[in-house]
């Protein structure tokens, strides 16, 4: 049975995580929202701190660092909490390089390792989520055909892909045969210029605004059998996607999380007819129902993140979590904002950027890993 109690590795990762978020994130995210960019040199600042990649190996100057999904998943609800864009900003070389690190080939992870560790923030990514209103991700649009010289035609579209207005590589899903489900999915690693390849402006979102997320158009891209994840092997998909999903539930307790402690310490300040508004019951119940959401969540994430860890299964248990999750963010923020009155409504509130962003888990497949 896994324990409640965080090592003291985690512990002060958690710690670090944290003072980060409250000190450099959360005292910016507002700022970011309303310019719709990252706050100047914040990028740099993040990579600093390590967190991001640290399980990758030694061997390609990673400070390797055992992978524990648990782990990952107590770091990345830090960092949900201080902001959500920042967060998922500094995180995208991460949905690059642990794919890579699981399932490259070592001329893979000779060439593109050592560039996810380098001294600057590394300028890649992964694209998975489709502009489509019944998107699937084991029924990719996206098709990879295998040509008679054994290289690929990628063609297809992809959305929501982080960092991508000045990425370097994307690392692209798309489906190579027709077998149904996750097997079919593999990744194929696509240069900024490959011939064919086309990136939008940055996208206008309702929420995540400072996020640099972008579409791409691959009409016909080319790229060498060297391209495909694995080589022959391929990847095990349905293992990635658990993966992100742990992440993804991870950063909405983040968020959800923030709005709680927002709204306990507006109900314990705001009076009216000179009694806290924390004392009459509705308010009450209702941040008491914000609470038993939160933790709910947090014990079907770490169930899931525990199964990874334990080198199991955990198809099920994380789709469930994200579910869960995603339903669970959007409520905690909206009565977060109902807590606050007419003062959620205002702008300068971040309960409603919060609310913004929680709406948009359940459309963030992908774009997270631990």
């Amino acid at each position: 049975m896994y324990s409640f109690d965080p090592t003291e590795e985690q512990q002060l990762m958690i710690d670090t995580a944290r003072e980060f978020a409250r000190k450099e994130m959360a005292p910016k995210a507002h700022e970011a929202d309303e310019a719709a960019k990252l706050p100047a040199g914040f990028l740099e600042q993040a990579w600093e701190l390590g967190l991001a990649v640290a399980a990758i190996p030694e061997k390609y100057n990673g400070a390797a660092m055992d992978r524990s999904a648990v782990t990952g998943a107590l770091l990345l609800e830090e960092l949900g909490a201080g902001d959500v864009s920042l967060a998922l900003a500094m995180l995208a070389p991460a949905t690059f390089a642990y794919p890579i690190v699981d399932y490259g080939t070592d001329a893979q992870k000779e060439t593109w390792l050592p560039r996810c560790t380098s001294a600057s923030f590394p300028k890649l990514t992964a694209a998975l989520v489709e502009p489509s209103l019944d998107f699937d991700p084991t029924a990719l649009g996206c098709r990879a055909k295998k040509q008679a010289d054994g290289s690929y035609l990628l063609s297809g579209k992809k959305c929501f892909v982080p960092n991508g207005g000045n990425a370097e590589a994307f690392l692209v899903y798309a489906r190579e045969s027709d077998t149904e489900g996750f097997e079919g999915v593999q990744a194929f690693i696509v240069p900024a210029g490959a011939k064919g390849l086309s990136v939008s402006e940055k996208e206008k979102n309702m929420g995540v605004h400072a996020l640099d997320s972008v579409e791409l158009t691959l009409e016909a891209v080319r790229v060498p059998p060297a391209a495909k994840l694995g080589g022959d092997a391929g990847i095990d998909f349905e293992r990635i996607m658990s993966y992100s999903r742990i992440a993804l539930c991870a950063l909405a307790l983040g968020v959800a999380r923030a709005a709680l402690e927002h709204s306990v310490e507006y109900a314990k300040e705001r009076k009216t007819f000179g009694k806290p508004i924390g004392t009459r019951q509705s308010v009450a119940f209702m941040i008491a129902d914000m609470r038993i959401e939160l933790d709910a969540a947090r014990v079907l994430l770490w169930e899931a993140a525990w199964r990874l860890d334990r080198g199991e299964k955990a198809t099920k248990e994380s789709y469930l979590a994200k579910l869960y999750t995603d339903e669970m963010v959007l409520k905690v923020t909206d009565d977060a904002v109902m807590v606050m009155g007419g003062h959620g409504f205002i702008r300068e509130n971040p309960v409603e950027r919060w609310l913004r962003n929680g709406r948009g888990f359940a459309a963030f497949d992908g774009m997270a890993m631990v």
